[in-house]
C-alpha cells in the first residue's frame, strides 16, 4: 500500500472489500482488540516510517475523510478506482492536470479540460512538459 496513506484511506479500502461489507462482520466497537490491532498495525507502521511532511499530510488526508459526505466517500472511491487503473502515463497526466488545476477557479478549470480534450497527442506532451506535475509526489507502486 501507499506511505501515505491515511487511516481513513485504509479503512475505505478495507470497507470496499467484499469480507468488509458482510453483515456476518460487527461495527468497529463490537470488534475485539485483536481484530483492531489487525487493523491499524499496517497504519501505525507506515506512521512510523514516515518522515514529518509525509506525517502532516496522512494527518491532513484523515481529517479531511471525517469530515466528507458519504456521497463524498463514494466520489473518492471511484476516483481512487479509476486512477489505480490508469497506465503510468495516463497518471502522470492526471497529476500535472490536477497540479495546475489546483490553483484555478472554476471557470479556468473548465476552459483547460475543454482545450485538453482538444489537444492531439503532440500537444498534449508540450504541455506536459511545460507543466510538470513538481508539486506532487510521484505515485508508488504497489
Amino acid at each position: 500500500m501507499k506511505p501515505r496513506l491515511t487511516l481513513g484511506l485504509l479503512l475505505l479500502t478495507l470497507s470496499a472489500t467484499s469480507w468488509a461489507q458482510s453483515s456476518a462482520l460487527p461495527e468497529w466497537d463490537k470488534l475485539s482488540p485483536q481484530q483492531r490491532e489487525v487493523l491499524i498495525a499496517p497504519v501505525r507502521d507506515r506512521w512510523n516510517d514516515a518522515p514529518p511532511p509525509q506525517r502532516e499530510r496522512m494527518l491532513q488526508h484523515g481529517q479531511r475523510w471525517q469530515s466528507m459526505t458519504p456521497e463524498q466517500r463514494e466520489l473518492a472511491r471511484r476516483g481512487r478506482h479509476r486512477f489505480e487503473n490508469m497506465s503510468p502515463e495516463q497518471r502522470e497526466q492526471a497529476r500535472a492536470l490536477f497540479a495546475q488545476m489546483r490553483s484555478m477557479s472554476p471557470a479556468q478549470r473548465d476552459e483547460l479540460r475543454e482545450r485538453w480534450a482538444k489537444m492531439s497527442p503532440e500537444q498534449r506532451q508540450e504541455w506536459l512538459k511545460a507543466n510538470p506535475a513538481k508539486d506532487l509526489p510521484p505515485t508508488p507502486k504497489r
